[in-house]
């Protein structure tokens, strides 16, 4: 065959991709149409908030520099970096605990530590009302047992602080987690053998290397207490996010709840560029290719029995507890006759939404994660970049814009559930563009060049060589997805279709009107069907983390 004519072949088949010898792969052109269209979508939201808030007019500066404005974005500010801070001051010595010492039962401890990603933030919340509010169980106790009555109010900020740090560290667990397996421990070692004690020596070699870790977990804590609805909400802290919530229900003129919108979003993407900065400033690396030390774990000795009881305190609060109290609510509620009847229809529809914007968002981040991953070109970079706008546009703010579209542009979708996926996907496409795009780059591309120089098209080359190697990532991705989806609360109160309630939903409602036994069969059902993606989530982690060790 000429060289004309296998030109004119690839030409005809599809894009084609240049050798490696000649630079950078072009990417097709209905790929990086579809990322613009996805990368459009994005910016949605962000772009309500701008028009919305500019609808103010010359009340604008006025509305943004009141006391009410700077009071609520300091509260906000304050929860944020408490919940980073402590949230990474247990999950670093657990992680540490778990993959570097001979804790007893360090391998049952690892998935313990990370199981509270299943129980969402808000029924966490609610069982902390009820056990150490101001008229909960413990305080009852105290009153009774020791005549303690001025017991110290959970509502509030510390409320707040405490739900949210503990169910927010295992994002920085898994992180810090993965990264110990890949640090080589002989620093640490070199440091003891020069009589350093063994805090010292992990302060002063391991810790440094995990700043990258530590930094990207705490950054996940921090969006999390940014963009958190429903724990602030049950607890009455005035953040953003309930201040935004409030102020859209009880008020006619909507600018000021968009123009605290934009300065939740400014505060997000604020955080987002400080730990960028952090992390970049922070690479730690082996050099040379010789293979890291096996690890021989470190003897606790003494150090168990404080080791053992700052794990069980971490696991009981954000295990333990939650789920007592919703079992304990369940057992009394089935004694008053409460039958449940509308669990498996709400359950039904919980699945079939996450589900439904698992395959959607996975979808949507795939041609995002192709441009990003499988060609070093700038409009992939920007596109990725746009696309993880989502974590900084809480649902609350996405949700409103989303009311917004329907209301006035896209009647027919209003209140419907592919306005409802729609939304689903803006805020959690990051999830699976991350998930997908790390996946796709442990490819090999000359497989691809390979299947190429045999003839086969760039559609057979994605669908037979790269898509079966990178589909453990993509499942990961969508199993986030779906984690999130099912758990999600105000996008889904703001968007679900009138009559179709979740899991969340019904537990937000029963526990609003003080209906707890009716929360808990919801409440306990969500747990459980969080845990399946968690598990495939966990699986892909422990996957990783031995790849790392080989």
């Amino acid at each position: 065959m000429s060289l004309a004519a296998g030109t004119r072949k690839h030409a005809l088949d599809g894009p084609r991709w240049p050798a490696r010898a000649a630079g950078v792969r072009q990417p097709p052109l209905v790929l990086v149409a579809l990322a613009l269209a996805v990368a459009a979508l994005v910016l949605l939201p962000l772009i309500y908030l701008i028009i919305r808030a500019s609808e103010a007019g010359e009340k604008f500066r006025t509305l943004l520099l009141r006391d009410r404005t700077l009071e609520i974005l300091i509260n906000t500010i304050l929860l944020s970096v408490s919940v980073a801070i402590t949230a990474a001051v247990i999950a670093v010595p657990a992680a540490w605990l778990v993959a570097r010492t001979d804790m007893p039962g360090g391998r049952w401890l690892s998935p313990l530590f990370a199981l509270p990603l299943v129980i969402p933030s808000y029924i966490g919340a609610l069982t902390f009302i009820v056990i150490l509010g101001p008229r909960g169980e413990l305080s009852r106790w105290l009153e009774k047992s020791a005549g303690i009555e001025a017991f110290p109010s959970i509502y509030g900020f510390w409320g707040s602080w405490l739900a949210l740090s503990l169910f927010t560290a295992p994002y920085v667990f898994l992180t810090v987690s993965a990264a110990l397996q890949g640090i080589d421990p002989v620093h640490e070692e070199a440091a003891r053998s020069l009589g350093k004690g063994s805090i010292e020596s992990f302060m002063r070699t391991t810790l440094r290397q995990l700043r990258p870790a530590i930094f990207s977990g705490m950054l996940l804590s921090a969006l999390y207490a940014v963009s958190d609805f429903g724990v602030v909400s049950l607890m009455r802290y005035d953040s953003l996010t309930r201040a935004i919530f409030v102020q859209y229900q009880a008020s006619f003129d909507r600018s000021y709840a968009a123009l605290l919108g934009l300065v939740l979003v400014a505060f997000a993407l604020l955080l987002v560029g400080a730990e960028s900065m952090l992390r970049d400033k922070a690479v730690y690396y082996r050099i040379g290719s010789g293979v890291a030390r096996q690890r021989q774990p470190r003897q606790l000795g003494w150090k168990k029995a404080p080791a053992l009881l700052f794990a069980g305190v971490v696991l009981l609060l954000s295990l333990a507890l939650p789920l007592i109290v919703l079992v304990r609510w369940l057992v009394r509620a089935l004694r008053r006759g409460e039958s449940f009847d509308q669990l498996l229809t709400v359950t039904g529809n919980t699945l079939v939404l996450g589900i439904a914007a698992a395959l959607i968002t996975t979808a949507a981040a795939l041609p995002v994660a192709l441009l990003a991953g499988r060609y070093r070109s700038r409009i992939g970079a920007v596109i990725e970049r746009t696309t993880y706008i989502g974590y900084g546009l809480p649902g609350i703010v996405i949700g409103l814009s989303f009311v917004f579209l329907g209301a006035n542009y896209l009647i027919q979708l209003y209140q419907t559930v592919p306005l409802l996926l729609l939304a689903y996907m803006v805020r959690f496409i990051p999830q699976a563009v991350g998930s997908t795009k790390s996946s796709l780059m442990q490819v090999n591309p000359r497989m691809e060049d390979a299947s190429r120089g045999l003839g086969r098209s760039w559609t057979a080359t994605m669908a037979r060589i790269t898509m079966p190697i990178a589909m453990p990532g993509v499942l990961a991705g969508a199993a986030l997805v779906f984690l999130t989806v099912v758990k999600e609360l105000p996008m889904t109160i703001l968007l679900r279709p009138t009559g179709m309630d979740t899991l969340a939903t019904e537990v937000w409602t029963a526990s609003s009107d003080l209906r707890y036994g009716e929360a808990s069969g919801p409440a306990l059902m969500l747990i459980l069907v969080s845990a399946i993606p968690s598990a495939v989530i966990f699986a892909r982690a422990r996957q990783t983390a031995m790849r790392g060790d080989a």
